[in-house]
């Protein structure tokens, strides 16, 4: 599967979960900089990864995904990238020692289904199902984050307030998507500064489509040119 208007392509499973926009724009809303250390959190088959290090190559990558075959094919889709982003098989509660420390950015697209939202692919509802741990997964990517550096995530609009109840008060942004101009956001964005004082910030977001169904051009810009999503209503 192609990404960023084929600068990046990518093997996915046939069965499971499969990578798609939620990934681009979790890595386009990731504020990385040259030389700096990143942890994704649940990396699947490495999209979200490969498109921060197009964006930002000297960023230094670090994907963690539970599924072997999957961080097996992550690797492969990096080397096939020719990306330095490197992915382990680990359980992100039960991180190697040597992933028990810090790191610059730390980013992640957690599980978003509760309960009564099975898929009957099994593959699938492993990938999907979060086993009611969505405050672990985010109170973890801010334990691994550096002090004032950035934890990144993008949820399930209506599991914003289990969201906002896991990260501290102060240093959040949220940037909805909204499908359409009008329409309630299905999906948001959640930063979080470690140790910023900064007040809440709900930003404007972003529309990602036309009233004919075709990308609005600022959605489009970052799904096909790897345009940065910077959350620049955030004063974290």
């Amino acid at each position: 599967m192609a990404f960023l208007d084929g600068r990046i392509i990518a093997a996915q499973p046939q069965d499971g979960f499969q990578s798609g926009s939620d990934a681009v724009f979790l890595a386009a809303a990731v504020p990385a900089r040259e030389g700096e250390k990143a942890l994704e959190l649940g990396s699947g088959s490495g999209v979200a990864s490969l498109c921060l290090e197009a964006r930002v190559p000297g960023v230094l990558i670090t994907g963690v995904e539970r599924d072997a075959e999957l961080a097996a094919l992550a690797n492969q889709n990096a080397q096939a990238n020719k990306a330095k982003a490197h992915f382990l098989s680990a359980d992100i509660f039960a991180l190697p020692l040597e992933l028990k420390r810090d790191f610059d950015q730390v980013f992640a697209n957690p599980p978003f289904h509760g309960e009564g939202q099975v898929s009957p692919d099994a593959a699938r509802a492993a990938a999907l199902m979060d086993d009611g741990k969505l405050a672990d997964w985010l109170k973890l990517g801010l334990q691994r984050t550096v002090s004032g550096g950035y934890f990144t995530a993008i949820l399930r609009a209506d599991r914003l307030n289990e969201a906002l109840a896991a990260l501290p008060e102060k240093g959040v942004a949220t940037f909805p998507l909204f499908p359409r101009a009008g329409e309630a956001p299905r999906r948001v964005i959640v930063q979080a500064r470690k140790g910023s004082r900064a007040p809440f910030a709900l930003l404007s977001g972003l529309v990602l489509h036309q009233p004919d169904g075709a990308w609005t051009p600022e959605a489009d810009a970052i799904l096909r040119r790897g345009t940065a999503l910077a959350l620049s209503g955030a004063r974290l």
